[in-house]
Formats: structure tokens, sequence, C-alpha cells
């Protein structure tokens, strides 16, 4: 039976868009389903503001009446003004174990990047870094944390045999914390708060971190902006994330440094592991879903760490640990001895550096693939 390549634009195909990773994954004891109200916002032009400066479109795989992949291909405005050259993104391609099927997707999103004078693709990447980015090649024994994604070893084979080439890689660890904190590590902390004027704040409540919620992603795009596959984002995307992440945050893992001014310097954020609670959630908040995220919120027993970043100006003065040995704190009170990080570049080495100085395993390795016209 022939494969059919369907542009969605009804209601119909975008809940097929959305629901075909439930359906090929749905066996699979590692894969973590996103909250599928997330999926139908990042895909609608009216609720992601992305689309402010972004152009895309998605497809589905039909075979028959059933679905059997999907993919999209986005156009950022943004990225592309800031790397110099109209490089094109593929994005959420998924899809059954099918040369033909893969085939038949990637040369449609390549087709349109094309039609929107692009020289060439990357990806899979999203409409930004906190979006779906790269395929998982290593690590398909692993649950993922909530911010990574699952996929089949068979996508590596597939997408390089379309004409893709490695791009880039982001690393994943799993880190053991220590029953206490080194005590070169405290008397170096210690320093450095002295010595630079340096305060660490803590939170127990929302209501405490209201106020920080701003400057914490404005010190996220200073720290961000200059890596691979970001930029700055603008303020009604800020808001969109601040109100896509904040409420899902245990204010305790969230840790800010301010300077001797009482400007922001740094920020960690952390969230008690959702993994397990999202695959008992099945995708759905209602009716049953917000109790399992609720009670995996208020009481962790592992911790995924979601974001580090710190003012360029600071980011050689050791800021970084500083906030570590504030979030081990917290941890350690709470009984939490494990941390899943989300991805790492391969080449950001001062961020390798400070997760090898725990005990840990790199287990997770995705890839971003290139690919030009």
């Amino acid at each position: 039976m022939s494969i059919q390549i369907v542009e969605v634009s009804s209601k119909k195909q975008i809940k097929q868009f959305v629901e075909f990773p439930y359906q090929l994954y749905k066996n699979n004891k590692f894969w973590l389903p996103a909250l599928k109200g997330d999926e139908y916002s990042a895909l609608d032009v009216e609720k992601n503001p992305a689309f402010d400066f972004c152009e895309a479109k998605f497809w589905i795989a039909l075979k028959g009446s059933e679905v059997v992949g999907r993919i999209g291909a986005i156009v950022n405005d943004l990225w592309i003004e800031k790397i110099g050259e109209k490089i094109g993104r593929i994005t959420r391609i998924e899809a059954i174990d099918d040369a033909e099927v893969f085939k038949l997707l990637i040369q449609t999103a390549e087709d349109y990047l094309k039609t929107k004078g692009m020289v060439g693709v990357m990806g899979p990447l999203g409409f930004s870094n906190l979006d779906h980015s790269g395929i998982l090649i290593e690590g398909q024994d692993h649950m993922p944390v909530m911010a990574s994604d699952y996929h089949f070893a068979y996508y590596k084979k597939h997408i390089e045999d379309n004409g893709y080439t490695k791009e880039r890689d982001w690393l994943e660890f799993r880190i053991t914390f220590p029953d206490a904190l080194p005590e070169k590590s405290v008397k170096v902390a210690n320093m450095i708060k002295k010595r630079y004027g340096l305060t660490p704040v803590n939170f127990t409540s929302k209501k405490e971190l209201e106020p920080y919620k701003e400057k914490i992603f404005k010190v996220f795009n200073d720290a961000f902006s200059g890596l691979f596959g970001t930029f700055r984002l603008p303020d009604r995307m800020i808001k969109y994330y601040i109100d896509k992440f904040f409420p899902a945050l245990n204010p305790r893992y969230v840790k800010v440094i301010l300077d001797k001014e009482n400007e922001l310097a740094g920020f960690i954020i952390a969230l008690p592991s959702l993994s397990k609670a999202l695959q008992k959630a099945k995708g759905k908040l209602l009716p049953f879903g917000w109790y399992h995220l609720k009670k995996a919120i208020d009481n962790p027993s592992e911790m995924d760490l979601m974001l580090t970043g710190v003012r360029p100006e600071f980011q050689k003065l050791g800021l970084a640990a500083l906030l570590t040995n504030e979030l081990w704190n917290t941890a350690n009170n709470d009984g939490v001895k494990f941390v899943e990080t989300t991805g790492m570049l391969e080449d950001n080495n001062v961020a390798i550096q400070m997760w090898k100085s725990f005990d840990h395993i790199q287990h997770k390795r995705k890839r971003c693939f290139k690919k030009m016209f």
C-alpha cells in the first residue's frame, strides 16, 4: 500500500499529528508522554508567539487510513538573522521503522524549505531551544527527563540515509549527590560569595519567586543566546514560557544569586522528577493526571536539572558551582540523591566539567543533523 503525505490543516489532522507518538511508543516503558495540551498550543498560531517570527508547516504520513509518521518544518527568522545563513529546521519527526516513510516525510519538509529560500536544513530543532531538540542516538534504555525526548534507535540510520550528517550533540548525565559536600567546595563557595559580594536567595513559596521570573529569563537570554540553536527570546515568547513552566516548579528547587547591587547574577532551576508521574498521567492533566504531577512535585525522590544560567561577566567566577552547592543543600535535606540533567552541548566544557566533579554517568546522547541543499 502506498504512502500518502498530507499537510496538517484540519482539527482532525492536528489531532492525528499530536496523537501519533502516543500510538508509536505505547508499549515502550521508557518513552515519556508530553502533555497533549502543551503540544496543541505549540502548533496553534494564535497561542504560540513563536509564530511572530517563524513560519511552519506540518505533515502526517498515511498508509491507508493509518498514521505512520509525521514531520514539521520551521523557518525561524530570528535564528537565521543570528547565524547569517538561511538554514531551515525540521521538527517533531516521528515514524515507524520504514525507509520510505522517512524519505517521503523528509523530502516533503525539504521541498517546503526550498520554496522559502533556504539553502540547507538542521534538525530536529523546535521553535526555540526550550522546544523539542535533537534525536536520541544513545540511551534508549533510560527514561528521559520532562524537558528531553525519546526516540527509537532506528531514527539515526533513516535520517543519515537521507543525506544528513552530524551537526552537534547534546550529552545528558545522571549524577549521584554526595552525603556531604567536600570541605574544599564549601570554603571556595564562601570565598567567592565574600570576594564578589554575592548573596544566594532561596525560596519557600511561589509568591517569593514571583518577582524573579522575568529577571531569570533576562539572564537566560544573556547566558544562552550565543550557544548553538539559540537566539534572544522576545518578550512575548518569554511570557509564553513563564506561563508554561513556572506553574510546575517547586520553588525550593529554584536558586538565584544576587550581585552586590542586588541584581540577578545567576540562577539554577531544578524540578522534582516528573517522568514517572507523566507516564501515569498519559499526556493528560484531567481527570487524574494533575494528582500524579502534584504528588511528584511535593514529594520528590529524584530531581531533574532544567536550566542553569549565569550572566556572562560572572561565568568564570565559579557561580555555577555556588548555585549547585545551594541546590545540594535543599536536595540533601529532602533525601534526594539522584539528579538527571537535560542536554548539554558537547562543547560546553564549563557545564560538563561542573558535573564531572560529582559521581556521575553520561548515559544519553542526542544529535542535531544537518544537510545542505
